[in-house]
């Protein structure tokens, strides 16, 4: 009976090596297989109900939506700055990452660690002008995409919290490149905090010189720009939390705001159609 059995096996692999060939066979071994079953739950025939269903029963491809609108994936009516922007989010990421194995956030060694990092670290030049010139394009993204939306009217109704949504996203893209301007510890990163945070006296409410400020018990020592510089001038604990924002506090709230931003395109009926 094993005789048997083994016959009819071989029998039928030649017969799917002539119909199908190697890659064929293996194709059909694959899908077929528990573990890629444990994965797909469904086969992949070509129907409208089978796609949908592998799509939303897949932990990885639930993510997206079932069906798209023809216009949602078009390049002349998106211009993909979304797709871009969230790309160099994590092109940013693990950039980033990789440059904290070289940092310290301390003023006697960040700037010689950034001099360290173009002269002595091998591709560490790449790796921060991958970085750095990565923020400066995903600020530019950002902008763009704001516009496509506003100009498309993709910000009306239901779509009016989603805008809210991307405008703190904004907010939060600019702090992180505002936190990251002092790391280098250079003339420009520390004048251009030393503005940045003088600005922020004048904040209604929480900066001292701002409206309410003083009614409210603001001072130079217990207001807004007090809590960013740690102190009443830029130094060593400006830079240790600016350090903690920009790779800690901020990208984790803006992996927050990003998740509840493509869970209210998928609740809003996908991309916005055209005016």
């Amino acid at each position: 009976m094993a005789n048997k059995t083994d016959k009819r096996d071989k029998l039928k692999i030649r017969e799917l090596l002539k119909e199908k060939g190697i890659s064929g066979v293996i194709k059909d071994l694959i899908l077929n297989s528990q573990i890629w079953r444990s994965f797909f739950r469904h086969g992949l025939e070509d129907t409208s109900k089978n796609r949908m269903l592998t799509t939303i029963s897949n932990v990885f491809l639930h993510l997206h939506a079932a069906k798209v609108k023809r216009h949602a994936p078009l390049f002349s009516f998106t211009w993909c700055m979304g797709g871009t922007t969230f790309f160099l989010f994590l092109v940013l990421t693990i950039t980033g990452v990789f440059l904290m194995f070289y940092y310290h956030p301390n003023v006697r060694d960040a700037y010689w660690d950034m001099k360290g990092l173009e002269y002595h670290v091998p591709f560490g030049m790449l790796l921060r002008n991958l970085h750095r010139w990565g923020a400066h394009l995903m600020i530019i993204t950002v902008w763009f995409h704001m516009f496509r939306v506003f100009m498309t009217g993709s910000y009306k109704s239901p779509r009016e919290f989603n805008w809210g949504v991307g405008v703190v996203l904004l907010v939060l893209t600019l702090l992180l490149s505002f936190t990251g301007y002092l790391l280098p510890w250079d003339q420009l990163g520390f004048w251009a905090v030393t503005v940045g945070t003088n600005m922020a006296r004048a904040t209604p409410l929480l900066g001292h010189e701002g409206p309410f400020g003083e009614q409210l018990g603001m001072t130079a020592y217990n207001d807004i720009r007090f809590a960013l510089l740690g102190g009443s001038l830029v130094g060593g604990n400006a830079l240790l939390r600016a350090y903690i924002w920009h790779c800690i506090g901020l990208p984790l709230i803006v992996g927050i705001f990003m998740i509840v931003h493509f869970w209210r395109i998928r609740k809003d009926g996908g991309i916005s159609g055209k005016l």
